[in-house]
């Protein structure tokens, strides 16, 4: 599969990262995103400079302000906006026909605790959805870092059609059917991750972070289970997988968010330090409500979200779980 156009939306280090996959893999990569002066950015200078400054892009990735210049016949679309943006950028996409769209965020809609693949089944007409998701930094697949992430869809084969535009000798790509599964694990790393930053910044040890990387487990597990998603989904690249990375590597911008928060910044300075989307903090106020919804005890998610709602400090959060009840494991 050789020089197929493809569209990314979004041209953050994910998104850029996706599109220099393709870029590799012989497809045309238009990218496209809302900030102008990025996309400026990248037509002269060649290179991301805010968020993959090592890398120059090739000459088949072709930045875009608008998608006027996008070729008709493009079928495939990567959405690697952030959550709170999929709806809008999804909208930008209904004059193309037979549309295939590779979902490349991980959250929960925003008011709605709708799946991302829900959110296009509403925007768009009949089209295939495919969910990429596992345990990746932006810069390590930049860099071609050896990686292995999975791409979900409603059946193998569908999954097969989105993991032959990225698959190469240094992106890994297995199938799955399981998008539900996928999204989750996809999503709720991110709450668990910030929780192993504040762990981690108040100076607690591997112990710490070990239980709470286990105990994640059990609540993604739970809450995608809830949602009609295979358990064995969970001890995969997008379960397992993506939450041990996001737990423990500084690169992980939810991780790194609670580690500032132990060292007392607040969520703004904190947020204004990092510089990029951190999508665990929407994500843990979602993921409480869907708890609630389906009666779920969340523990861990609840006390990230009571201390992103600054209803309690770092210290006091892990106080709260530590004085929960005893209990069976399982």
């Amino acid at each position: 599969m050789t020089n197929k156009p493809i569209l990314v939306l979004g041209a953050g280090s994910w998104g850029t990262a996706l599109a220099l996959v393709l870029a590799r893999n012989n497809h045309d990569v238009y990218l496209w995103d809302i900030n102008q002066e990025l996309v400026q950015q990248l037509k002269h200078a060649r290179v991301n400079q805010r968020y993959i400054p090592d890398v120059t892009l090739p000459d088949n990735i072709y930045p875009v302000e608008t998608l006027d210049s996008v070729p008709g016949e493009t079928k495939l679309f990567v959405m690697a906006t952030p959550c709170f943006a999929l709806r809008d950028s999804l909208a930008l996409l209904s004059d193309f026909k037979s549309k295939r769209i590779c979902l490349a965020c991980k959250g929960f809609e925003s008011g709605t605790q709708k799946l991302n693949h829900v959110v296009v089944q509403e925007v768009l007409d009949d089209c295939d959805i495919g969910v990429l998701t596992g345990p990746t930094f932006a810069k390590e697949v930049a860099g071609n870092s050896p990686t292995a992430v999975t791409i979900a869809a409603k059946d193998l084969e569908t999954a097969q059609q989105f993991a032959d535009y990225f698959h190469d000798d240094y992106f890994r790509v297995y199938t799955h059917n399981d998008m539900v599964g996928a999204q989750v694990g996809g999503a709720v790393k991110n709450v668990m991750a910030i929780a192993a930053g504040i762990a981690d910044g108040l100076g607690f040890g591997s112990n710490t972070r070990a239980a709470l990387i286990t105990r994640g487990l059990y609540e993604i597990t739970q809450l995608g289970m809830a949602l009609g998603a295979n358990q064995e989904t969970f001890r995969g690249l997008s379960g397992l997988g993506d939450l041990v990375l996001t737990c423990t590597d500084d690169q992980s911008r939810n991780r790194r968010l609670g580690l500032l928060l132990a060292q007392g910044l607040s969520i703004d300075e904190a947020s204004e330090k990092i510089g990029q989307a951190i999508e665990g903090i929407k994500t843990a106020f979602e993921v409480t409500e869907l708890a609630k919804t389906h009666k779920i005890e969340m523990p861990i998610t609840e006390q990230v979200n009571n201390l992103l709602q600054q209803k309690c400090t770092p210290r006091e959060a892990v106080q709260n779980l530590l004085a929960r009840e005893q209990k069976s494991e399982v």
